[in-house]
């Protein structure tokens, strides 16, 4: 039976340092002195908030020496960790450590103190994930258990596995273990970036195409931090005081990597922030000043129309002309507004160029939804051929529903959403009810709603925040924010992001007729979607049926474990059951 991990708290001193070696019960000295080990030195800076670095080392009293010895000298970190009456150190022990199980869990505790809202910066910015060895089969039991007794000393710092997992921090770290498939295209790009910049090449493009779920953003997470690392380092002399910028259309996606960015000390590049909308980027460089590195995520959001600050053009053109080398994720899935809208032969010409060039990586694997192949199946169904099959029974567990009101919907996730193990569950809906941001409805009613007969629910973001000791929620994404479970999310705050249970209203912009799914732009309220888009040479362009059907998509592909679904056009409704009706009675055949 694997033996439980041996954790010891101190005061992180010289004098402290001394008492560890005496205080040792015979039990746990050689374990602590004489095998690998794991340490997290943390400094409460006020009520709720640490600064705190994690290592791994062959012999702690050494390394520890060494910190408050020399480390003090180069660097301000190490000096406030030293000087700090608050500080203290967890050292971390275990009979099965080796050095390849210490960097795991190194690597594992850098991304979950990453995750934790009261932990402010993290001194340790290395990011060495393993691949097998040894004693790889016992990291994740070796991990939890270390976990649950670091919850036992500082329920603050370390937080409940689930909570930290549900993050939308964790979901984007770089800190993740990349699968294979994430590994192999994340070399990929760092070998073509390296010989662009080489070469002294501009204007790269490197395409990563991939449906939603697919991994596009901890593979660019990972690949931007692996860049600012090498920026830093010896490891790639080509890529040494490179400048990696990582850009975002998408507020809520935003947020979260400015966070990623400033809790590891990712400092600002000298021409702007390194994590930043395209327009401000785009505005505060000329084509004359070649940014290195580029990476965009969610690429398919940039826009291909002037708009507000923007008076260009084409983002992604503007992006190229400005840097040596751009790297972007795109889904054609997820196109939403006309001004992002790209004309089919634009886009199959961009993409055979890119190919051509071997600049194009297509990932495959679906990572999101924890469902049978036969469940995605039906999923990609209703989008794709807008078509309804009976609902497979899925031997992974995952969840589809339907329900015949909105009230028995809202009821059922805020079911899933009070078990905290549960994860995180929200309401969705189509952008069928009025929303305008910064205005009061003219109605009369506080907020703008989703209503459907007597019941209504509010759009996101209106409802008061509400306020914990430990948690700024303005530095959280939409969903994770406690309030939220008494609004309704739109593409336009869910996009990126996932839920554990999604409860989707589709609304009446999308019937059921003949056997098949259509899509009624009249009513719709995202007029993102039903204008119509003005081409280059005047003409303008109904396209209301793909970025209606591109809504449904990002919708339906939100939920880990379950889907939930009420939909307000009755025959869509009926069919729906009738999908679930048959598919109980394939289960029991």
């Amino acid at each position: 039976m694997l033996k439980n991990p041996i954790i010891i708290e101190k005061e992180y001193s010289k004098e402290s340092l001394k008492k560890l070696q005496d205080e040792l019960p015979t039990t746990e000295k050689s374990i602590i002195l004489d095998y690998p080990t794991i340490y997290i030195i943390n400094d409460k800076q006020d009520e709720c908030s640490y600064s705190v670095y994690v290592g791994e080392t062959n012999n702690i009293y050494r390394r520890t020496k060494e910190h408050l010895d020399r480390d003090i000298q180069d660097r301000d970190d190490w000096k406030q960790l030293a000087s700090s009456a608050a500080s203290k150190i967890f050292v971390i022990g275990h009979e099965h450590f080796n050095k390849s199980l210490t960097l795991d869990i190194e690597n594992r505790l850098m991304q979950y103190l990453t995750s934790v809202e009261s932990v402010k910066y993290i001194n340790n910015r290395r990011s060495n994930p393993q691949t097998n060895y040894y004693t790889s089969t016992e990291f994740e039991s070796i991990f939890s258990k270390i976990w649950q007794k670091l919850h036992k000393h500082n329920r603050d710092l370390f937080p409940l596995e689930k909570i930290i997992r549900d993050s939308a921090i964790f979901k984007a770290s770089p800190f993740h273990k990349l699968t294979q498939e994430q590994m192999i295209a994340r070399e990929q790009i760092l070998l073509k970036i390296t010989r662009a910049i080489n070469r002294g090449k501009d204007g790269q493009l490197i395409i990563v195409e991939g449906e939603a779920g697919s991994g596009k953003t901890v593979l660019l997470s990972s690949l931007f931090y692996e860049l600012y690392q090498m920026a830093s380092g010896e490891e790639n002399p080509v890529l040494k005081g490179i400048h990696p910028y990582l850009l975002v259309n998408h507020d809520q996606q935003l947020k979260v990597y400015q966070q990623i960015v400033e809790k590891l000390g990712i400092d600002k590049n000298e021409n702007g922030d390194s994590v930043t909308k395209p327009t401000r980027f785009i505005n505060k460089r000329s084509a004359e000043q070649k940014a290195d590195v580029v990476i965009v995520d969610e690429a398919h959001l940039l826009w291909t129309q002037g708009k507000q600050s923007y008076r260009g053009k084409n983002q992604l053109q503007d992006l190229i002309d400005r840097a040596k080398v751009v790297v972007i994720v795109f889904d054609r899935n997820q196109i939403l507004s006309r001004e992002q809208y790209v004309d089919k032969e634009s886009l199959e010409n961009m993409f055979n160029r890119v190919n051509l060039n071997g600049d194009y990586i297509h990932l495959h694997k679906q990572m999101r939804i924890a469902a049978s192949d036969a469940t995605i199946d039906w999923i990609r169904t209703v989008i794709d051929r807008q078509e309804l099959n009976a609902i497979p029974f899925d031997e992974k567990g995952y969840e589809i529903k339907i329900f015949e009101t909105p009230s028995e919907l809202q009821k059922a996730i805020e079911e899933k959403s009070k078990n905290i193990h549960s994860g995180i569950s929200r309401m969705i809906a189509t952008f069928d009810w009025p929303y305008i941001s910064g205005k009061r409805p003219s109605n009369g009613e506080k907020y703008w709603n989703v209503s459907i007969g007597n019941w209504q629910m509010p759009w996101n973001l209106q409802l008061p925040k509400l306020s914990k000791k430990s948690v700024n929620s303005k530095h959280q994404s939409w969903a994770e924010q406690e309030q939220t479970i008494g609004e309704i999310g739109s593409t336009f705050t869910i996009q990126g992001f996932d839920l554990n249970y999604a409860g989707v209203i589709i609304g009446p912009s999308v019937k059921f007729r003949n056997g098949k799914i259509i899509f009624d732009k009249q009513a719709s309220y995202n007029k993102k979607a039903t204008q119509r888009r003005t081409t280059d040479t005047g003409e303008k362009l109904d396209i209301s049926d793909m970025l209606l059907k591109n809504e449904l998509n990002v919708l339906l592909t939100r939920g880990v474990n379950g889907l939930y679904i009420y939909a307000v056009d009755d025959q869509l409704r009926e069919a729906l059951n009738k999908a679930s009706r048959d598919g109980a009675m394939n289960e029991r055949d």
